[in-house]
Parts: structure tokens; C-alpha cells; sequence
């Protein structure tokens, strides 16, 4: 795809997840690799509902500002994942409301937030490793998703949300998708007796794409 309509594609959808409850006022956002290698990502501030194609930012692997409005300060935790996983191509970082809300229960398996139950959750996202907590904007969040980036393709930010990565903007969409959905339904689920995937189910799924 050009980046005209990389852009347009990044418009379009945080709109669609805008309206329909996924992302509130200026919080969460969007960044993708572009053909020549830098990023395209969404300004500080700014809301899924009126992005603007044209003012979009643009930075380079550095971090440095190079065309469009000014860039979120956490768009350094999506460069920390993209130089650490070289098969993501597009991230989504929501404060979306199950996932949100689960992020700020105790007891949380940091290893893996939700353990399996739906094989979409499992083929879609596999493990959701929980990230400490630290206020927004902290360069240590980066310093912990490269850590885990290589090996994991969502993460959940403690008492924040979730950042979940993509082979493309779509397919991170759509991730992002199916995890808050997940979330959801391990909410309705609490305190009831779940039949949870066995360790050969779960192994049956992996690697069997989308």
C-alpha cells in the first residue's frame, strides 16, 4: 500500500473502533511501519473519531518528529516493540473498557492475564504478559515491552490497558478486536466453573495462523 493509503486506512479505522466504544476522548493510539521504514502514528492527543490524514505524524525509528503534528509520547514504547519484533508492522495501544478493567485487578498471572478458553483468543493472541505498573509515559514501559517483544504479540499495561501488535494495522485491529472481546467474556466468567483449554488443545492451535 502507498502511504496516502496507509493513511487513509489508519483514519478509517480508529474511527470504526471510535464508534463503536473501543477508544474514548484523546486516549490510546495507532502507529504503522511505513514502506521507507519510518512510522506513521497518531498525534498526542488526539481522538480515533477526527483524525485527520494529512496530520498524522511521522517519525523514524530514532523517535525523531519528521512531518505532522506532534507525536504521542508514547509512541517510544511502540519503537521499543517494533526494533525488538521484526514481524510486527502496526500496533494499537486502547484503554478499552474489559481489557482496562482487567488490567487493574490483583492477582493477575503476569505471565499470562487470561488463561485460554476460546481457541480465537489463543490463534489471535496466545499469551497476554502483564506489564508492572508505571504512569504513562515512562520510559521504563518501553524498556519492558522490548524486553518481551520477541516472544509475545499482545501485552497488558497494569491499571492502563492493552497494547497489542499486528503484521498490519488491520490484523492488529482485529487482534486488539478479539482480545477485548476475550476480556469481556473472562469478566461474565468470574467465579464461575470455566472449561479452560488443555495444554494439547492450546498446542493444537499454535502456529495454525488466522
Amino acid at each position: 500500500m502507498t502511504e496516502q493509503a496507509l493513511r487513509e486506512e489508519m483514519v478509517t479505522l480508529a474511527r470504526s473502533m471510535f464508534e463503536r466504544g473501543y477508544a474514548t476522548g484523546g486516549a490510546g493510539n495507532l502507529s504503522l511501519k511505513l514502506p521507507d521504514g519510518n512510522f506513521l502514528t497518531t498525534p498526542t492527543g488526539s481522538s480515533f473519531g477526527r483524525l485527520v490524514a494529512e496530520r498524522l505524524s511521522v517519525v523514524d525509528i530514532g523517535g525523531n518528529h519528521l512531518s505532522g503534528d506532534r507525536p504521542s509520547k508514547e509512541i517510544a514504547f511502540h519503537l521499543a516493540i517494533y526494533r525488538n519484533s521484526p514481524d510486527c508492522n502496526a500496533i494499537v495501544h486502547l484503554h478499552s473498557t474489559y481489557l482496562t478493567a482487567l488490567s487493574c485487578l490483583e492477582g493477575l498471572d503476569p505471565d499470562n492475564a487470561i488463561k485460554p478458553f476460546t481457541p480465537y483468543y489463543v490463534m489471535r493472541v496466545g499469551q497476554l504478559p502483564v506489564i508492572p505498573y508505571l504512569r504513562p509515559g515512562d520510559p521504563q514501559i518501553a524498556t519492558e515491552l522490548a524486553n518481551r517483544a520477541a516472544d509475545y504479540r499482545a501485552f497488558l499495561l497494569a491499571n492502563h490497558g492493552p497494547v497489542i501488535t499486528g503484521t498490519d494495522l488491520r490484523d492488529a485491529v482485529d487482534n486488539a478486536e478479539e482480545l477485548e472481546e476475550t476480556a469481556k467474556l473472562a469478566l461474565m466468567l468470574d467465579g464461575k466453573a470455566i472449561r479452560y483449554l488443555t495444554e494439547a488443545e492450546v498446542s493444537d492451535l499454535e502456529g495454525r495462523g488466522k
